[in-house]
């Protein structure tokens, strides 16, 4: 009986640092975008097309960051 003594606070204390962390991932934004990386890399808009030289762009790549 003189171990509940030690676990009920135990446990309390698990429970707390938990749902702590638990808090701290929602407010880094851990769980802001799950779907957008998986669907990003298959719809990839790659093509020989793009590649083809004298299009103007630098080594035939697209500047991904600016969205053109």
């Amino acid at each position: 009986m003189e171990v509940v003594y030690l676990l009920i606070p135990l446990s309390i204390l698990l429970v707390g640092v938990i749902v702590w962390v638990f808090f701290w991932a929602i407010r880094s934004g851990q769980f802001d975008d799950l779907e957008g990386p998986a669907h990003r890399i298959l719809m990839d808009d790659d093509s020989p097309a793009a590649d083809a030289p004298g299009d103007g762009k630098k080594n035939g790549k697209e500047n991904r960051k600016s969205g053109t």
